[in-house]
């Protein structure tokens, strides 16, 4: 196991395969073991990085999570970046993941070499994200599906982590707080927006959240017309090449 230190807190980090550099960004309540089904699609291909946020998985516990929390993590990754000397890193976020690998572009498109953003509802928070937020957390505790998959990410403490990500949400919704640390114009990497038609946890509009952001950033989009959220793990094969391609081309 392997940890970098970030504001005096240890944050978790693993490294396999070989290649060009790929960064794996998880999602709110999870950690990087929800990309471990998929590694074996992954790692001939490509050096492939995984982090566990700060308050997630195998890293030091936060008291509370900033409502800011995506652009706090785009700057965890920027650290991981930093720390690990690698040059331009490729970076793949899924869901709350996505907008951390956009917003570590953002900061240091020196250290980025291409953004795959998967699953996630765009520029802003819809108006009725608080309310269907506590809705699936409410639903999701009575899911013992659901409840397996916190406590495999978290540990016994995925209570704990799934409240403060609810609180941090609801504020970072309620107060409409930005969710990017620069506009997105001013993005300087190649971006792929890439999501399922069938995605129910995103935004019901969030298809045209990605033709705005393409519009904005000149991102390639890539829709499965199957699968739920998120694509990368609903749409595991395809996705796997659909990445490879876009991270391949010169």
């Amino acid at each position: 196991m392997s940890y970098f230190y970030y504001q005096s807190k240890k944050i978790y980090y693993t490294e396999a395969g070989s290649g060009k550099p790929v960064l794996f960004l998880h999602g709110n309540t999870a950690s990087s073991k929800m990309f471990e089904l998929l590694m074996p699609l992954y790692e001939e291909r490509f050096h492939v990085i995984l982090i566990d946020f700060l308050g997630h998985g195998k890293s030091d516990r936060l008291e509370e999570l900033p409502a800011e929390l995506w652009i706090e993590e785009g700057r965890q990754t920027v650290a991981l970046l930093e720390h690990l000397k690698l040059g331009k890193v490729n970076l793949v976020g899924t869901s709350g993941g996505a907008w951390a690998a956009i917003n570590a572009g953002l900061e240091r498109p020196d250290l980025v070499g291409k953004v795959v953003a998967d699953s996630f509802d765009g520029r802003t928070l819809a108006d009725d994200f608080a309310e269907n937020l506590i809705q699936e957390r409410i639903s999701a505790r009575k899911d013992e599906m659901a409840v397996e998959f916190y406590r495999w990410c978290q540990g016994e403490d995925w209570e704990r982590i799934v409240e403060m990500d609810t609180k941090a949400l609801i504020k970072c919704a309620g107060e409409k707080l930005p969710l990017f640390m620069k506009p997105l114009s001013c993005l300087q990497v190649p971006l792929l927006l890439m999501g399922s038609e069938g995605d129910e946890m995103s935004r019901a509009d969030f298809q045209e959240e990605y033709r705005a952001i393409a519009k904005e950033t000149g991102a390639g989009i890539y829709m499965f017309s199957e699968g739920v959220h998120p694509a990368i793990l609903s749409n595991a094969e395809q996705a796997a090449e659909v990445i490879g391609m876009f991270l391949d081309q010169q």
